[in-house]
Parts: structure tokens; C-alpha cells; sequence
């Protein structure tokens, strides 16, 4: 398989994680994630360790927000030898305890492969702004 090839299969899961994600749909999210992934909070300041506690995010987003638009750029992808790292660009506005807020960034996930299937390791998110829209 070509670097090419493993880049446009972690773009697809990426796009794949997305969906789930903002579509809820939990057990697939699971799917598509390491055991052992880790999601590091926006400037380092702090960590969800294992799949359980990164999907809790997830769950709790789902729970108590409300997507109104969201929308990805720039996406880069780079394959080596079993490991991948993929960003894009976001911004998404949505509702939550009363608030409508915008917020935008760099996404950055990390993945690994076992034999043919990929796996999110590590995520994280960066340049993050987070504004209460008026």
C-alpha cells in the first residue's frame, strides 16, 4: 500500500469519526478508537485516558448541546510505517446551557495500525477560541 493510500484510508476514518461524533452515534464512535486512546484537553490542561472516558466527553456533548452550523478545512494527513497524524481546521456554533457560542481551531488526531484497520490514538486541539455569540 502506498502512503498515499494509508493517507486518503485515515482521512476516511477520519470523516467517519466525525460523523459519529456529531451524529451521536456512540458504538460506532467506540469502534474507531483505540482502547487505550487519549484525548488531551485544549493547552494541555488535562486528559481523558481510555475509551470509556473519551467517548464520556462525547456522550456529554451530545447530551447537552445542540449543533447549529459546523464546517472543516484544510485537512492534512501524513502516513508513515503504521502511524498517522491527521489535522483540519473547524468552526462550529452551537447551543449549550443557554448560550449559542463559536468556536474554532486546529483538530489533531493521531492513529494507529494493526494489520489492515486503523485506530484514533491520541487527539488533541489546538489555536482553540471559544466566543459567546451575542
Amino acid at each position: 500500500m502506498t502512503v498515499r493510500e494509508e493517507a486518503q484510508q485515515v482521512l476516511s476514518l477520519l470523516n467517519r469519526i466525525n460523523e459519529a461524533g456529531f451524529g451521536c452515534d456512540l458504538s460506532l464512535l467506540a469502534e474507531l478508537l483505540d482502547d487505550a486512546v487519549v484525548m488531551v484537553y485544549p493547552g494541555f490542561g488535562g486528559r481523558a485516558e481510555g475509551k470509556d472516558a473519551v467517548l464520556a466527553g462525547f456522550e456529554d456533548f451530545c447530551a447537552n448541546a445542540r449543533v447549529i452550523e459546523h464546517s472543516e478545512s484544510d485537512h492534512q494527513v501524513d502516513a508513515v510505517g503504521g502511524t498517522a497524524v491527521a489535522s483540519f481546521r473547524f468552526e462550529i456554533v452551537y447551543e449549550r446551557g443557554g448560550g449559542t457560542y463559536r468556536s474554532k481551531g486546529r483538530d489533531l488526531w493521531v492513529f494507529g495500525r494493526e494489520g489492515e484497520r486503523w485506530r484514533a490514538r491520541w487527539r488533541t486541539m489546538l489555536d482553540l477560541s471559544e466566543e459567546l455569540e451575542a
